[in-house]
């Protein structure tokens, strides 16, 4: 319970939290049980607020869907509470770039590449960043 009175967590990261402290497997299982059953632990609910958090600070799909499948989030829940909209990440993107860059734009190719890779790291697909920093060149 005091895991969950901080932040959500997913039932993987409980699970491990759970088995690192050396409490028996069948224990673990049937504590998460319950908490699922009571409304405590919910996996829907922490993708929200996980996507929601990341794209505040500027994450991308891509990234976002690696962390998600990382912390034991299923495809379907990804896909339920992810938004495809093109124009959205579009927009985030920009957000992020400029946030870190300025508005400005920049005609050296050095330049443009580390711009590339950092809106890569982030987790934006290389189509967007080529759109974008081909919009944005010049």
């Amino acid at each position: 319970m005091r895991l969950l009175a901080n932040r959500e967590h997913s039932r993987k990261e409980l699970e491990r939290k759970l088995r690192s402290r050396s409490y028996a497997a069948d224990d673990v299982e049937q504590v998460l049980d319950q908490l699922a059953a009571q409304g405590l632990q919910s996996d829907a609910r922490y993708t929200e607020a996980y996507i929601h958090s990341r794209m505040q600070r500027g994450y991308g799909p891509l990234r976002i869907r690696v962390e998600l499948k990382d912390r034991g989030i299923s495809a379907a829940l990804m896909a339920d509470y992810l938004c495809d909209d093109p124009e959205l990440w579009q927009n985030l993107l920009q957000t992020a770039h400029d946030r870190k860059y300025g508005s400005g734009r920049t005609t050296d190719r050095k330049e443009q590449a580390k711009r590339g890779r950092f809106l890569a790291y982030r987790g934006f697909s290389g189509e967007m960043i080529s759109r974008f920093l081909f919009n944005n060149a010049f």
